[in-house]
């Protein structure tokens, strides 16, 4: 150090607090970054749960429709427009991910793409009663010349996959009602059946697909605990299936208005009546 003149030490100084500055304004760039991800991942999960309440609003608001295809492929119309919407943000945030950077934010971007692809995957399943494809789904964060705005992790598509389950099985008992609804109730029930079954096989290497599955499991149990009381009740009189579709629409229905009561129920107040009772009035009114 003593047989360093003046001039130098001063250069080795700032030499020094340079790099320090580099890292400061490395990082301010890495948490502005990352907040902007989040907000934006925010904004997708907000925008596709708001997809998703379309899809379901129109499947059950429209009982005018008698076609239940008709009703899906129009309902799956309507939200491929916000559908567009999200894609544009995530287009918006190309250059903040590019390359490799991708990979180091990709915890602040999931969230929203998986609300993503579960809201794109209940329109898929409505319009064409499939499970969207892992290359549909990529082909989707693309341009128009079909460069994709960032790799679409294994992981995301599965999980996104995965809470579609819950939709289809809201989907399912709101089926019911109409209809035709008890069919498609049983092709629901077995599809999400199918899903369980073929994503067990990957939980091994995914960790949160076990807590997903749990929840299927959940969604299929309900599906057919719905699907298993009617047909039982149903089965016990000699009727014609649109009489049937007619009672238990009225029945769902009726469960639905009861249902508002809940605060009254869990207190304890009286008057109120199991589902099969309900049903019991609605056959024997025919």
């Amino acid at each position: 150090m003593s047989g360093q003149s003046m001039p130098e030490i001063l250069n080795s100084r700032d030499s020094i607090l340079q790099v320090f500055d580099d890292f400061r304004d490395e990082l301010d760039a890495h948490n502005d970054r990352r907040e902007r991800l989040i907000k934006s991942s925010r904004d997708v999960t907000n925008l596709s749960k708001k997809v998703i309440f379309l899809l379901h609003r129109t499947m059950t608001e429209e009982n005018f429709e008698s076609n239940d295809h008709v009703l899906a492929v129009r309902a799956a119309g309507r939200a491929k427009e916000k559908l567009r919407e999200i894609q544009n943000m995530f287009a918006a945030i190309r250059e903040e991910v590019a390359g490799d950077r991708f990979w180091r934010y990709q915890k602040n971007v999931s969230p929203g793409l998986q609300e993503y692809i579960e809201a794109l995957s209940f329109a898929h399943f409505l319009e064409h009663g499939t499970l969207i494809s892992y290359d549909e789904v990529q082909q989707s964060l693309c341009d128009n010349n079909g460069i994709r705005y960032f790799p679409l992790p294994l992981e995301d598509y599965l999980l996104g996959l995965s809470d579609l389950t819950g939709e289809l099985m809201r989907y399912a008992i709101s089926a019911i009602s109409r209809r035709g609804g008890r069919s498609k109730a049983s092709e629901v029930c077995t599809f999400v059946r199918g899903c369980r079954a073929n994503f067990e096989g990957l939980v091994p290497y995914y960790r949160e697909l076990r807590k997903k599955q749990a929840v299927t499991s959940q969604s299929l149990e309900k599906i057919e605990d719905v699907a298993y009381a009617i047909a039982v009740r149903s089965s016990e009189y000699d009727l014609p299936p649109e009489i049937l579709d007619d009672i238990v629409a009225r029945t769902v229905s009726s469960a639905a208005y009861s249902g508002s009561q809940g605060d009254r129920r869990r207190k304890g107040g009286r008057g109120s009546r199991g589902h099969d009772d309900e049903l019991d009035d609605g056959l024997d009114e025919d």
